[in-house]
């Protein structure tokens, strides 16, 4: 998945792995990168000492190795870095991406902070993780970016891309179910029973609007984006108001460009200044006028993923 910054959600499940299981294991870290690689740096991987192993390093190329190594380091207890790829000296462990790789292992790393860590995480808290290279040590901090820290190294966990979907009609319960599918936490918010009942069907969480006002409980964070797929644009104003003075890093609201142009002016006749207004996307998609409501998901989804990577960037 991409993020806005620090690692994708994948990244977590190794962590939440050690933090659920009572079997000594080890984690393993893409600690530096040489040139092209597969996973990005800060990229997780847990070992078991039954052999089970959660999250990947690589395309399937070195997983068994560094199974391997991390076993080792169960019985010595020390940290050990390793190098892949580009440096190596393992000769017969090629990387097909042409790159080198440092992996930190760390024997039994402390469950206490990594618990804490995924409170932070399902409680939507970023954190910082950082490892002790000589010791294995963990500290957590909120502030850190991912990459060398100190005499250790440091992993920035943000929380997922969450999705809220507001509107009726196909459109709607089509994009809720490609962000579904993919993983990303989201609400299907709408006033037609059936667009809820469609975004039920796909596991979606889902909130009847039975007025134009966004829910009280409804918390928006800098890693929320809010798209509106409403056929019937009076729904739009009341809800873009507050969405657009939230800390939301994308909005965006569907339909063609003669009513986009009309949706700025009545937020302009709101009282909604210009610096919120041009934060909405709109019409909303990288496909223009498009009228297949798979299709305006995925260009949709397209679209927000370009805006998130460039905020990363």
């Amino acid at each position: 998945m991409t993020t806005l910054r620090g690692v994708a959600r994948q990244e977590i499940e190794p962590l939440e792995a050690i933090v659920a299981s009572h079997r000594p294991a080890a984690l393993a870290v893409i600690c530096g990168i040489e040139g092209p690689s597969y996973r990005p740096l800060g990229a997780c991987m847990a070992v078991f000492e039954d052999g089970r192993t959660v999250g990947s390093l690589s395309s399937g190329c070195i997983e068994t190795d560094i199974a391997h190594h991390a076993m080792a380091t169960l019985e010595t207890g020390a940290p050990q870095q390793v190098r892949y790829g580009k440096g190596s000296p393992f000769m017969d462990i090629k990387l097909p991406c042409g790159g080198g790789m440092d992996v930190l292992i760390v024997p039994r790393p402390d469950r206490t902070v990594l618990q804490d860590l995924v409170r932070r995480h399902d409680a939507r808290r970023p954190g910082c993780l950082t490892i002790a290279t000589a010791d294995g040590a963990l500290s957590l901090d909120d502030a850190g970016e991912t990459g060398p820290a100190g005499n250790g190294f440091a992993i920035r966990f943000d929380p997922p891309l969450r999705f809220l979907v507001l509107g009726a009609g196909p459109e709607a319960s089509s994009f809720a179910a490609i962000v579904q599918s993919m993983g990303f936490p989201n609400v299907v918010l709408s006033p037609d029973r059936r667009t809820l009942q469609e975004a039920e069907k796909a596991g979606c969480r889902t909130h009847h609007l039975a007025e134009k006002a966004l829910p009280e409980y409804l918390e928006v964070d800098a890693r929320t984006a809010a798209i509106l797929f409403f056929h019937d644009h009076d729904w739009e104003p009341p809800l873009l108001v507050p969405l657009l003075d939230s800390p939301a890093f994308f909005v965006g609201a569907q339909g063609s460009r003669r009513s986009a142009q009309a949706r700025l002016l009545e937020l302009e006749a709101l009282g909604v200044p210009s610096e919120a207004r041009e934060r909405l996307h709109g019409p909303v998609g990288l496909i223009p006028s498009t009228r297949n409501a798979s299709t305006l998901a995925v260009s949709v989804l397209a679209e927000v993923l370009s805006e998130a990577s460039a905020r990363k960037a």
